[in-house]
Formats: structure tokens, sequence, C-alpha cells
């Protein structure tokens, strides 16, 4: 996928005086070997690779605070780099620039286990943290699939598979410190549950991708290890009866801990992928979290429910290792769908609807992506009305590309004019711009520009993500 040539002329050759002093601060954890910027020029999506002009590798939230200021002076970019695993475009160097790239960062700085919260390091990553905690009888939920740094998934407002019943990013971050982007440190939130004092900054930060500051370091809420949990399989002979199965569950208000949704093609996938023999219709995973017998009686009502919707095969997964197999197949679906078509990238996008309009958005974007040829599939979250297509495209042929943009296009619509979001969960990055004015209008978009000019006046954090300049 090609780039805007309106950003690209922005680029500038990176000044040797900064250089230098990036030089004399980093040593040898500054790179320009081209083979590292272009590692940190890609993430997840299908854009073509935008590498920046430096790599910087932090180890301290000073060293960041220092190395925006010598970017500031000399007004070039800095993109923050996490894990790479965004989708979206969001750590690609438009105007080229130095990436600051946060991976050594990765101290798990305090455990507060009376109180349930962690605070850590931005490059510290959800995996981590949890083998961190194994022996506190304590975990954090978030699971967006890809082992994505904490300071990443703060920084893109992150989500996954256990937000239906935890929450997202946005509910489970207390307090953040943030590079500015005059390279000032600053704090935002306290331990506390909640606070009235002053402005939301934790809350403006979550979820500005780069854009108004570099996130350091991250404290978040933990929660207790469920007493007990369980997971089922049920497929189903439509989609229409899967995901009605799951709109009155949470009607119904049953506390599932995670409920995925797969289409048959998404099946076929991981069948072939990871060794399964899995019913190739579409499919609910359901997992169920609290005590013994609450996991009995939620899972006996999910059944009753997705049994008047027909349901075939509810099986259980109660051993550790069965879950684990089913939950790794799910999270690798993406590229298990590579493999449906060697040499095709992957387009990933995503939208929210409220959870009544989820049947409906659904079948409407399946229909289009069957009458539009694609090799596809949709999976979701599908609990908190948010799901997912996979395109399969080629990435050197333009209409094919372009068709997927338009299956694209058209589901963030629908989704839209269900009173749903262009993203619920991947973020904005270049790609979704113009679905984010279509989403909250002209005024909305020019108070977030004003924010991003008073935050940023030079335009040096991560520019071209989001919105325009």
């Amino acid at each position: 996928m090609n780039h805007p040539a309106q950003l690209l002329a922005l680029r500038k050759p990176l000044p040797e005086t900064l250089l230098a002093a990036l030089q004399s601060l980093f040593d040898d954890r500054l790179s320009i070997a081209q083979a590292m910027r272009d590692q940190h020029g890609r993430d997840e999506s299908s854009y073509d690779p935008m590498p920046p002009d430096a790599v910087v590798f932090a180890q301290t939230t000073e060293e960041v605070a220092e190395a925006v200021r010598l970017c500031a002076s000399h007004e070039i970019p800095v993109i923050p780099y996490g894990a790479g695993t965004s989708l979206e475009g969001h750590v690609l160097a438009l105007q080229g620039g130095v990436c600051i790239d946060l991976s050594q960062m990765n101290n798990v700085i305090a455990v507060d286990a009376d109180d349930l919260t962690a605070t850590v390091q931005a490059g510290v990553t959800r995996m981590q943290l949890n083998r961190e905690l194994h022996d506190t009888g304590l975990f954090f939920p978030i699971d967006p699939g890809a082992d994505a740094s904490l300071g990443g998934m703060a920084a893109t407002r992150a989500s996954g598979t256990n937000a239906v019943r935890y929450g997202t990013m946005r509910e489970n971050v207390l307090a953040l410190t943030v590079v500015t982007a005059d390279g000032r440190i600053v704090k935002t939130g306290t331990r506390a549950k909640k606070s009235s004092a002053g402005y939301d900054l934790t809350r403006i930060f979550v979820g500005s991708e780069g854009t108004l500051g570099i996130i350091t370091e991250v404290t978040v809420k933990l929660y207790p290890q469920p007493e007990a949990v369980s997971a089922a399989v049920c497929s189903f002979s439509s989609t229409a009866d899967a995901v009605n199965t799951v709109i009155r569950t949470m009607q119904m208000g049953v506390p599932i801990a995670r409920v995925e949704f797969l289409d048959e093609n998404g099946v076929r996938a991981i069948n072939a992928h990871d060794k399964l023999n899995l019913p190739e219709k579409p499919l609910l995973l359901c997992e169920f979290h609290g005590s013994e017998s609450g996991v009995q009686e939620q899972a006996q009502v999910v059944q009753e429910i997705a049994a008047e919707y027909h349901a075939t095969g509810f099986e259980w997964a109660t051993r550790p290792e069965d879950r684990s197999r089913l939950w790794k197949a799910r999270h690798h679906a993406y590229f298990a769908m590579l493999q449906m078509r060697p040499g095709a990238r992957a387009i990933s996008t995503d939208c929210c609807v409220p959870i009544s309009r989820l049947a409906e958005c659904i079948l409407d974007t399946q229909a289009d992506c069957e009458k539009s040829g694609m090799i596809y599939s949709i999976i979701g979250h599908v609990g908190d009305g948010n799901f997912h297509v996979l395109l399969m495209v080629d990435p050197h042929d333009p209409a094919d590309l372009a068709r997927a943009e338009g299956v694209n296009a058209r589901m963030v619509a629908r989704a839209i004019s269900m009173d749903g979001t262009c993203t619920g969960e991947h973020g904005v990055g270049l790609h979704k711009i113009d679905f984010l004015v279509q989403e909250h209008g002209e005024a909305a978009i020019d108070t977030m520009r004003t924010l991003k000019h008073a935050f940023d006046p030079k335009n040096i954090m991560n520019p071209g993500k989001i919105i325009r300049w």
C-alpha cells in the first residue's frame, strides 16, 4: 500500500549535529543501519515500510526526555516504538525522524498486591507482566492476542478477548509517566481507584498513539486469579444463530469472561494451521471465570441459550492445556489465514457496534465479502460488539487492494450508521484518519486538532497519525 505523497514530501535529512548529540547520549544504542531502520518502519499493517532516519534504544524516562528535547530543538519527528504489533500504520515514519524504541525499558517497577496494582516501564509486555505475577495470585487480563508492550497497549487503547468482562486499557490504566513534546516529564494519575482532581490527563494520553507524548511508565489494575476457569466450544449452522446466542447472553447479564466468534473460513484456517478437527461451521469459543458453582451456573445458562439457537457439539475444555490449545489456535487466526492464500498479505480491520446491531452488521459485512470475491474471515470479540475482518490481498495488485479497501470502507460506514465506531481496538493510525472524520464530524476533529496543536506545537510527535495537522 502506498503512502500519501504530501506527507512523504515533508521528509528532511537528519541534521549531523542532532545525530552527533544522539550518538553521545546513546552510544552503541543508536543505529542508522538500513536493516534496523526498516524493521522499525513497519508494523503488521499492509503499508509498505517507511523507515525512520535513526533508531535509539532508550532505557530510562530521562533518556527519552533528552532525546525528545534534542529532536524538538531541530524540529525533527519522533516516533515511539514498542513491539511493532500495531495494525493501522502507527509506527511508520512518514516524515522520517528518530524512532525511540522502548523495548529495553522492560522493568516491572512495583507490584502492590494489597492494592491490586502494578507499575511497569512501557516496554514490559503483557506476558512478561503475567509471568512476574505468577506467584502472587493476581493477573493482568487485557489480551490483544499479540504479546504487545504495555506502553503500546496504553497508547492505542487496546483491549482484546477479555474485554467483555475486564474492560479495555482505558478502564485499566490508573496512572502514566509521559514525556511531552518539549521533553518535560509529566506524571498523570495516582494508584487511587478514582479522582476528581483536575483534567483527566491519563485518559487524554491513553489512546493518543504517540501523537501527544511518549508513555514511559504505566500503572495498571490487577485482578485475582479466578478460583475456577472453564471453556466451551459450540458450533452453529449459521452465523446469525451464533451471534444471536451472544446477544442474548449479554442481554441476560451473564458475566462471561470471553466469547469469541469465528466464521467457517476462520475455523477452516485454524484447523489446517493448528492441526485441529473442529467442525467447519460458525463457532463460539466461550470462557467462564469465577467460583466453581458460579462457573457451572454461567455455563449452564449459555448452553441453554445456545441450544435455543440450534447449537451443536457444546464441548467442554476444563483442563488448562486444552483451554490453552484452543486460545492459542484462536490467536493464530491471523497467520492461519495467511496460509490460505500463499504470498498474500492481510488487511486486518475492525469496527464495533451496539450489541443489538451486531448480527445485522456482521451478516451484511459477510455478504459484502462474498460479493467482492475476497478470501476473508470474520472473527470477533463479539461479547462487546467488536469484530474483525481479515482480508487476504495480493500486495502487488492494485485492483485487489482496492476491493479490500472498498469492503473496509463499507463496513465502517455500516458500523457508524448503527451508532458504532470505525475501530473498537486497533486505533486510527494512518489508515483510519478519514473514517474518524466520518464518525465524529468536523467540529469534533477540530477540537482534537486544537488539542494536538497545544500539546505538540511543532508537530514532531508521530506526525500524520489520527488527525491531519
